[in-house]
């Protein structure tokens, strides 16, 4: 019965309606071709028929001039019937608006102008509203795995803040505007970064923040929203780039090493380099020497860093408690030393407990406890008394841990070389530093 035997022909429907009419509200100007075969330039977008709303101008055109009679008079009887029963209705039709909201209120559908602030009244049974908020947001991308051109792979996250700038188009061009612009940023950081080497990551981070911005807003600003700030955060690297060269200059260090928190990533490669240079000459060095310290500055941060490279190492007399510079490396002795020092100020100044895991040079395994979190503190060999879980778990070797009690290497250091992992709160790790400095001359 569909062959043209049968007399019946099909013809395709026209693209466009029969009756001419104007651009609307959701309809781009340049879609009004005679052709139904034409695209516009930015068709094939996601928010291509998203409602062209500039300056506040909500209204409609492509209404016909027999709906806009009937929505006329609809809304009238609303108004009358809300007028006779005003002293009741009024604590239902009556909003109050702070002045970071507005009120975006469709009336029989049809988007209006936002509202507020102030008190706004809204009708009932043709009028739907929702609150948007104008005040700046911030969310947080996880550090997720970027794989760079260079062919590293470092964890990278981002703290970014925006706020809106439309409250209409916030409400209509997206169902879920956190979920849609956390998501939208994910792929354009995940997607500028792999255009970058390891290098450029961390050492034009801020740089790199302003160009996510941008290219962000790009996407974002027909949804109504804009970004203001985005605080990349580099994490560790997972895998060292291809052409890694091997040496000290091609150490890789973690963004957040404690001590160098406020200097930015090429500074602290700097520091760590120019400390790992020094702990090899001093390590093989038994003179003692004065304290050296350099100074780091960041101009784009702003802030500025003293490392002391290598402090005089201390010995043991009658008028006060040091380490001699010609220690054997006993750890007895040693744990000796430092029970002379614990006192009650102590106790509060750290308020922790920790564990120290040691490696001896022949491979044996040995823990000793130092206990700060508790009366005049405590320090032993093995776990600590009473089943107490320690707060902190450090895994080091005896000669470390000697040359750290003696000032010959900082923790810091010592971290960010490998030589010394940290199980807990890096942060109560490094409280251990007072203990250290009672060590120091």
């Amino acid at each position: 019965m569909f062959t043209k035997q049968s007399g019946h022909g099909y013809q395709s429907l026209p693209q466009q309606d029969s009756i001419p009419a104007k651009p609307g509200l959701f309809v781009a100007t340049e879609s009004f071709v005679p052709s139904p075969f034409h695209h516009h330039k930015e068709q094939g977008h996601s928010f291509d028929y998203i409602p062209k709303v500039n300056d506040n101008d909500c209204s409609d055109s492509s209404q016909g001039w027999l709906s806009w009679i009937c929505n006329v008079m609809v809304t009238f009887l609303v108004y009358i019937c809300t007028f006779l029963t005003f002293p009741v209705s009024g604590w239902f039709v009556l909003k109050v608006v702070p002045d970071y909201q507005r009120i975006v209120l469709f009336r029989l559908g049809r988007v209006c102008p936002p509202k507020g602030p102030g008190v706004v009244l809204v009708l009932p049974l043709i009028d739907q509203w929702q609150r948007v908020d104008l005040r700046t947001r911030a969310f947080n991308i996880p550090p997720c795995q970027v794989r760079t051109s260079d062919g590293a792979v470092v964890s990278v996250g981002a703290d970014i803040q925006f706020r809106i700038w439309s409250p209409v188009m916030s409400v209509v061009s997206v169902q879920d505007l956190n979920a849609s612009t956390r998501l939208t940023a994910l792929n354009v950081m995940t997607t500028a970064l792999g255009r970058k080497t390891l290098w450029e990551i961390q050492r034009e981070r801020a740089k790199l923040g302003e160009c996510l911005g941008m290219d962000i807003n790009d996407l974002t600003k027909p949804w109504g929203l804009e970004v203001d700030r985005v605080e990349l955060t580099v994490g560790p690297v997972l895998t060292p780039p291809d052409n890694c060269p091997s040496g000290p200059g091609s150490i890789i260090l973690p963004p957040c090493l404690p001590g160098l928190e406020g200097l930015s990533g090429p500074i602290q490669q700097m520091a760590m380099h120019f400390l790992g240079n020094m702990m090899g000459s001093s390590a093989g060095s038994p003179l003692a020497r004065t304290a050296d310290s350099i100074s780091f500055s960041d101009e784009l941060n702003g802030a500025s860093q003293t490392l002391a490279t290598d402090p005089l190492p201390v010995s043991v007399s009658e008028d006060g408690v040091r380490i001699a510079s010609s220690t054997t490396g006993s750890i007895v002795e040693l744990l000796g030393v430092v029970k002379l020092l614990l006192s009650e100020s102590l106790v509060r100044q750290v308020g922790a407990c920790f564990l120290f895991l040691l490696q001896s040079a022949d491979g044996q395994q040995t823990s000793y406890y130092v206990d700060l979190s508790r009366g005049s503190g405590a320090v032993g060999a093995g776990s600590p008394p009473d089943g107490q879980v320690p707060d902190v778990t450090l895994a080091m070797s005896e000669t470390d841990l000697v040359a750290m009690f003696q000032g010959t290497l900082r923790p810091f250091a010592a971290y960010s070389t490998g030589r010394l992992k940290v199980q807990g709160d890096l942060k109560t790790a490094m409280k251990l530093e007072e203990l250290l400095k009672l060590l120091r001359p």
